[in-house]
């Protein structure tokens, strides 16, 4: 019986070991998601091979995911920071972490989606929700586009300040006008929504879009065009 309560016990001890260990371990593997350091040429790892994947993703970075910061992520970096208005240093720093989607910690965070007006998943969701109505066929890239002409519009001064408002100021777009908005989005249409979202401007800026063979308001044709992805037509 003594021997019997001798081996229970090592096995409760070996169960709480591994217990404990694989808590740490997820701790720190956590603790490693939030706090991204600064990344520059020559690092390697899983931080560096993260943003290289996002860069992929969005069209800034033609090379191997390989976890090595090497001539071709450096100037995928400085393409990303030049196209969204940061300095270009060829630095993932706080500002370019936050524009790409990662952040150091949760007041990062909060300070970026505060600067966004992006404050809740509701926020991810209604975004999917135009996108879908809107841009339902075009092509994934063109998807983000139209949710960057909401963005845009969140941070230009001439338009309401928050996602909610751009998208249902009156007359802004068919979708909520016509009902399509109300359809369930499809899983592409939230993921295009947070990309949106997480900085991605495909339109290059855009504030209008348009189908020029849908167009009933033909003022628009007296915007700048900056570029056409899929059916739509993007301008300033």
């Amino acid at each position: 019986m003594k021997l019997d309560f001798i081996v229970r016990m090592k096995i409760i001890i070996a169960i709480l070991v591994i217990f404990v260990t694989g808590v740490f371990e997820y701790a720190a593997y956590d603790l490693t998601e939030v706090a991204m350091s600064n990344l520059y040429w020559g690092n390697t790892g899983s931080d560096v091979a993260k943003v290289q994947a996002r860069l992929k993703d969005w069209g800034y970075y033609k090379g191997a995911v390989d976890g090595f910061f090497g001539v071709r992520t450096w100037l995928a970096v400085r393409k990303f920071q030049a196209y969204n208005g940061l300095n270009v240093t060829g630095i993932v720093d706080d500002d370019t972490k936050a524009a790409l989607g990662f952040t150091t910690t949760a007041q990062d965070l909060a300070a970026y989606q505060a600067s966004s007006s992006v404050t809740t998943n509701d926020d991810v969701y209604l975004l999917a929700m135009l996108i879908n109505g809107e841009a339902r066929g075009e092509p994934y890239i063109g998807k983000v586009a139209v949710g960057a002409v909401v963005m845009n519009r969140v941070r230009d001064p001439r338009f309401p300040k928050t996602i909610a408002d751009v998208i249902f100021q009156p007359g802004a777009f068919s979708a909520v006008e016509d009902g399509q908005m109300w359809l369930p989005p499809t899983r592409e249409s939230i993921m295009a929504a947070r990309d949106a979202i997480a900085g991605w401007d495909p339109s290059g800026g855009a504030l209008y879009y348009y189908n020029a063979m849908r167009v009933t308001n033909y003022w628009i044709f007296n915007r700048p065009i900056i570029t056409q992805i899929g059916s739509h037509i993007f301008a300033r």
